[in-house]
């Protein structure tokens, strides 16, 4: 009886993703309000549907009272995050904080498989980022001078990425020296570090009108990119990168910086690879053998690769079932590697349709960048649009041998303290964004009717002393 439960369940799953994944998209072209408020209702209820069907797997294969427990505190926080962010914060957008809800929701779901011990310390932690994060769209709103403090986000962040060559601070992994250790917390400043990065070249975009202060900026983004190349972390810098890029060329509009930048940093990973590929960036060099062949050497550096396209193809389209398959055979799946174990245990289906979702929160950015009239605005939206969507092609290009692996996470799925609280930041950022737009909106369209209401009294007095004079003639 379990087994004909879990493996209708299993099916239902993948059900209900396909159909969430429908209404993200859907809800971006929603006519009115009313229609994408009942959209948004069903959303809703197909993350919690997808929620409970696999954690009844869960429990019924594995018997464990503490997942029962897990899950209802889990809702419990869903629920209370989606009720209370929305009373506080009427404009916000709704789409954002489902999808955030629901890709935190597929992680825990994940690691319980996995690590149950690191599926509750993710939600302790997330839940944590949730509650502070809820007051950035409030400091958005009463911080004025953000886009003033340019200088300050370029120090802070410099600085903080310089804190992982600190001795008995900074600590190397899989070949990166990217970590600082606080006590039993280890913390990834790159995550925090990019946030700040973002705000820094957005204001210096909106102050720069110069060729000259054009360049000044590139030469002071350029040190956070160099920094990371010290530190080895190759996926942090082509994050950091396309984003300078893609900002540069968005606020100026001009074709050369796109073009020019595309080119430059194709050199400078050619030339990279010439000069350093047996020195400095061993780990790297593993990594693209890997990806050029990955069973050539499957007992080496192949390993982690190998199992990663055998898992995927193993699970199939409508996968194993969660805790059927080998997902924990993967080296690291927990991080870097966690959308192979979606693939595997949830489908092939499943893990495309998250790639939608992940499409469709990029496009629920870009949207917000487009809507906003301020610059500064419009450019941090922007960033961390460019952010969010090049971290999760890095990460799931290199799970399907699409590109070498960069070691980086997926957000909000992947376990990883610094990747999530960072992304729950970024989240926020572009909520209060998106807060401010709609107030913008509210007070373009009140003085656009005084404007009017204005004209109308004006031809009023007009046609009121037209009338008047020609009373006065028909009088004499």
């Amino acid at each position: 009886m379990i087994n004909i439960i879990c493996e209708v369940s299993k099916y239902l799953v993948l059900l209900f993703m396909v159909l969430y994944t429908v209404k993200c998209f859907s809800v971006l072209s929603s006519k009115n309000e009313e229609q994408k408020r009942k959209k948004l209702n069903k959303q809703i209820g197909y993350v919690f549907v997808i929620h409970f069907l696999c954690y009844l797997i869960l429990y019924l294969r594995l018997g464990q009272l503490k997942i029962l427990i897990f899950y209802v505190a889990q809702i419990f926080v869903a629920i209370l995050y989606m009720v209370l962010y929305h009373s506080i914060y009427k404009d916000s957008s709704r789409l954002l904080t489902n999808n955030a809800s629901f890709l935190l929701l597929i992680g825990y779901i994940m690691l319980t498989r996995l690590n149950f011990n690191l599926a509750v310390k993710q939600f302790i932690f997330a839940t944590v980022g949730l509650i502070i994060t809820a007051f950035i769209p409030y400091i958005m709103l009463k911080w004025k001078k953000m886009k003033d403090c340019g200088v300050l986000y370029g120090v802070i962040g410099l600085l903080f990425l310089l804190t992982v060559f600190i001795p008995g601070l900074g600590s190397e992994k899989y070949g990166s020296r990217n970590w600082i250790n606080l006590g039993h917390l280890s913390v990834q400043p790159m995550e925090f570090v990019k946030i700040l990065f973002v705000f820094f070249v957005a204001s210096m975009l909106v102050k720069a009108s110069t060729f000259k202060e054009l360049f000044v900026n590139a030469l002071i983004s350029a040190a956070f990119m160099g920094v990371l190349v010290l530190e080895k972390d190759l996926g942090a810098a082509v994050i950091f990168y396309i984003t300078y890029v893609l900002m540069v060329y968005v606020a100026t509009s001009r074709p050369v910086f796109l073009v020019g930048g595309i080119s430059l940093g194709a050199g400078a990973v050619m030339l990279g690879y010439a000069l350093f590929k047996n020195s400095l960036f061993q780990h790297v060099m593993v990594r693209v053998h890997a990806w050029q062949n990955p069973f050539a050497d499957i007992d080496g550096g192949g390993y982690q690769l190998s199992q990663s396209l055998f898992a995927i193809g193993t699970g199939g389209y409508a996968g194993s079932g969660l805790t059927q398959g080998a997902a924990g055979s993967i080296p690291v799946s927990e991080s870097d590697f966690i959308f192979s174990a979606i693939c595997e245990e949830l489908g092939v289906i499943f893990g495309l349709a998250m790639i939608l979702v992940i499409v469709s929160i990029f496009l629920s950015f870009a949207n917000v960048a487009m809507k906003c009239k301020e610059p500064f605005y419009k450019y941090v939206a922007l960033g961390f649009s460019s952010i969010y969507i090049v971290q999760c092609f890095l990460n799931l290009g290199g799970v399907t041998k699409f590109i070498p692996s960069t070691g980086v996470t997926l957000p909000l799925v992947s376990y990883g303290v610094s990747s999530v609280l960072s992304t729950l930041i970024i989240f926020a950022i572009v909520q209060g964004v998106y807060v401010i737009s709609s107030s913008e909106a509210v007070k373009y369209e009140r003085e656009k009717e005084k404007a009017r209401q204005k004209l109308r009294e004006q031809e009023s007095a007009v046609n009121t002393g037209r009338r008047t004079d020609r009373e006065r003639k028909t009088t004499n």
